[in-house]
């Protein structure tokens, strides 16, 4: 295994730097993307394609309070709101709106 990439801290800076893209996650820690997807087996128990998607829709949710579904959308990189929406769904169980609407801290 690549000893560079346990030395990596900032993994969700490094995911919004290179887009929340495998391949441009793999290039910018230098390693082959089958590497890195050892890597996030071993270490994290999950591919770094669910990895990604969920950090991206975790901190989505987390910005819900401070604007509007598609600003947020826009935020995270989708092009269209209701591609933000049907992935947060499809992830959480439940709608964007629903994490805005809550009076409670997002627990994601």
């Amino acid at each position: 295994m690549n000893p560079h990439l346990k030395q990596i801290q900032n993994w969700t800076e490094l995911a919004e730097k290179t887009q929340w893209k495998v391949t441009k996650l793999a290039q910018c820690c230098g390693v082959s993307i089958r590497t890195l997807e050892r890597h996030f087996r071993e270490n994290v128990g999950m591919t770094p394609a669910k990895w990604l998607r969920e950090t991206r829709l975790r901190k989505g949710a987390h910005n819900l309070k401070k604007g509007s579904v598609k600003a947020i959308a826009a935020e995270m990189g989708y092009k269209h709101a209701n591609n933000f929406s049907r992935a947060f769904k499809k992830c959480w169980g439940i709608i964007p709106a629903t994490i805005k609407s809550r009076k409670q801290p997002v627990l994601l």
